[in-house]
């Protein structure tokens, strides 16, 4: 069935939009960022199927901390897959499709909500390792997760809507924050959690290293230099009442592989190992109710 859909979709565009007007590479593209959400969503729903199956005792194997992890993962999940088929870039107003569902108002709703959700399925998995591990520096980190990702999305709003890319260098450096402090929570329930746990946050912190390395060296220097160039040519930026009406009233169609390539490495990434992360959180680690913290063989600090 996803196969099938991924190849109607982009026939259906070049139905409406001729061939000749259209990058191959941008139809290519478009169709497998199709066909890995069409995947993606079939994988939650394998995932909530499993879970909800009784476990061998009888008894139900989806908890609470699963069912809220199920709930999160299915509005970022499914957001990522509606960005997907209809994509667009925010602050130059241009996207596939002709269509009010395709502008940037809406589109930039649906991302708020599925980041959202997002930022609160690692601030959960945070908060339950360092409630176990008992590592109060961890439950305050996590805590802070999705504040500081509510205040990455307002700088987002405001560069969206200003038209100004430095409300975007902001909210990616945000973003790159939120992963510092969730690698440094992750690194400090490490020693007390569960043994079992320790590869998991492991692969975890060198992933994330990963990503901020990327965000610092990659996505916030983009964005800052765009704002540099057009603080240099000039540029007017937009009133936010003047941005709010543009964003749900203007886009433009384009489908020239030079406008789509700068936005096709962070999207493709965004729209698949992002998403797959999320189905991961679900399943990791595997809860159990009644486990209680392995004892570590190195003893604690006596306190002062």
């Amino acid at each position: 069935m996803a196969v099938v859909m991924a190849i109607v979709g982009p026939c259906l565009l070049v139905c409406y939009h001729p061939l000749s007007t259209m990058a191959v590479g941008v139809v290519t593209w478009w169709a497998a960022l199709c066909l890995v959400s069409i995947v993606n969503i079939e994988l939650w729903r394998r995932s909530a199927w499993a879970l909800a199956r009784p476990s061998d005792d009888g008894g139900p194997k989806l908890d609470r901390r699963q069912y809220l992890q199920l709930l999160l993962s299915a509005g970022y999940v499914f957001g990522c897959a509606f960005r997907s088929m209809l994509p667009r870039a925010d602050v130059q107003r241009f996207g596939l499709f002709d269509s009010w569902i395709s502008s940037v108002l809406v589109g930039r709703s649906v991302a708020t909500v599925a980041e959202l959700c997002f930022a609160a399925q690692w601030a959960l998995l945070l908060y339950l390792l360092a409630k176990e591990a008992r590592c109060r520096s961890g439950v305050v980190i996590s805590m802070l997760l999705v504040p500081l990702i509510a205040l990455a999305e307002i700088c987002s709003w405001y560069g969206v809507v200003t038209t100004a890319y430095i409300g975007n260098a902001i909210e990616e450096s945000i973003w790159a924050l939120a992963a510092l402090l969730l690698i440094i929570g992750v690194a400090a329930v490490l020693r007390n959690c569960q043994a079992s746990y320790r590869p998991m946050l492991m692969v975890l912190i060198v992933l994330g290293s990963g990503y901020v390395l990327y965000m610092c060296t990659v996505d916030v220097p983009m964005y800052v230099s765009r704002w540099l160039a057009d603080e240099a040519s000039g540029r007017e930026y937009l009133s936010l009442t003047q941005g709010l009406w543009d964003a749900g009233s203007r886009w433009t169609v384009t489908h020239s592989w030079d406008e789509w390539h700068p936005e096709v490495p962070w999207m493709s990434l965004y729209f698949s190992v992002g998403v797959w992360c999320s189905l991961a959180l679900v399943h990791l680690p595997r809860w159990n109710c009644n486990s209680q913290p392995v004892p570590d063989p190195i003893p604690a600090p006596t306190p002062v």
